[in-house]
């Protein structure tokens, strides 16, 4: 457990400005002194529970965010699903709070069913080119675009033109749910 704590400090510092806040900040917010926080993010002072809680309240973050164990192994090996003609591969872990996958899509002559799902999705395009129904929308999307949208509005994907598709998609834990976790997903050996 010591070395898990020894971090903590480099982590909620990091946390901290990515907000933008200063150790006043954080520390008025808190209900510490900033010399405290100070201390408690240069190693100086062991981290508690006491001092913890009020910190990951304001900073919006858990626990388990700044104390964790050290990774053994960085790699992802998760195995990779086809479905429904779609080669879905995992690039974050299981219980990472961002869904990360390569999913390549096949060329169809109709688009899928519009579905709609809380939550929101990114898409990167790698190769190939995208088809996004969105709502009323209709693009095409090519290497190098990306979108954003409210997976409230009814979409839809599949590759445009005669080849598949792979696009890099970010689901939160709504979208990776419907994506990902269907009672037809089969795990492949790729």
């Amino acid at each position: 457990m010591h070395d898990e704590l020894a971090e903590v400090g480099a982590r909620l510092r990091t946390v901290r400005l990515a907000r933008g806040w200063t150790l006043d900040d954080l520390a008025s917010r808190s209900g510490m002194s900033a010399s405290t926080l100070s201390r408690l993010e240069s190693g100086k002072r062991q981290a508690t529970l006491g001092l913890l809680l009020p910190l990951t309240r304001q900073l919006g973050v858990r626990i388990d965010d700044l104390v964790r164990p050290p990774s053994t192994d960085p790699r992802v090996r998760r195995p990779t699903i086809r479905r429904d003609g779609l080669i879905i591969a995992p690039l974050a872990p299981e219980d990472s709070p961002i869904h990360t996958y390569k999913i390549t899509y096949p060329p169809l002559r109709e688009l899928p069913d519009l579905r709609v799902h809380d939550g929101y999705e990114w898409v990167y395009v790698l190769t190939g080119r995208l088809r996004l129904r969105l709502g009323e929308q209709d693009v095409v999307m090519g290497r190098g675009e990306a979108a954003e949208f409210d997976t409230a509005i009814p979409h839809a994907m599949s590759a445009a033109g005669g080849k598949p598709a792979s696009v890099l998609s970010i689901f939160n834990d709504a979208g990776a749910r419907m994506h990902i976790h269907s009672p037809s997903a089969v795990p492949g050996d790729d």
